[in-house]
């Protein structure tokens, strides 16, 4: 299992956060590092930057308190194929974000049914697997 965990303490607050990555070792222990926003690398900042700019853009007064991030697979159309149904699996970062409103609702938006949720991008991707794939 891979996943990173984002926590705001102070929801609408996106410069303060914890990361934390679970993982698994070269050695098959599971690794739980813990990152604050000035650990994170500066190579890595645009990346992370680009998430919370999804994640800050939710509708009407929500507001994210924790988010997983898990890569996996998501379907798109190949509209260069022959075939106009043609459809090709690409590897994402698929976000699952809990979030508070004014009211003190609370609510998750899954990447099923919000397409922002699905990160395809390159530097998303590598993101991940940077704070993940360890030896």
């Amino acid at each position: 299992m891979r996943e990173i965990q984002i926590q705001f303490s102070k929801p609408g607050n996106w410069r303060e956060f914890t990361l934390t990555a679970i993982y698994q070792d070269s050695d098959g222990y599971t690794r739980i590092d813990r990152y604050k926003q000035n650990d994170i690398p500066s190579g890595q900042a645009p990346a992370l930057s680009a998430a919370v700019a999804v994640i800050a853009d939710m509708e009407e007064d929500w507001q994210a308190v924790q988010v997983w991030a898990r890569l996996g697979n998501t379907s798109v159309l190949n509209n260069s194929a022959e075939d106009d149904e043609a459809v090709e699996f690409r590897e994402a970062v698929l976000l699952t974000i809990e979030a508070v409103n004014s009211l003190g609702g609370r609510r998750i938006f899954t990447p099923g049914n919000y397409a922002q949720f699905i990160l395809m991008d390159f530097a998303s991707i590598s993101f991940f697997k940077y704070f993940t794939i360890r030896k």
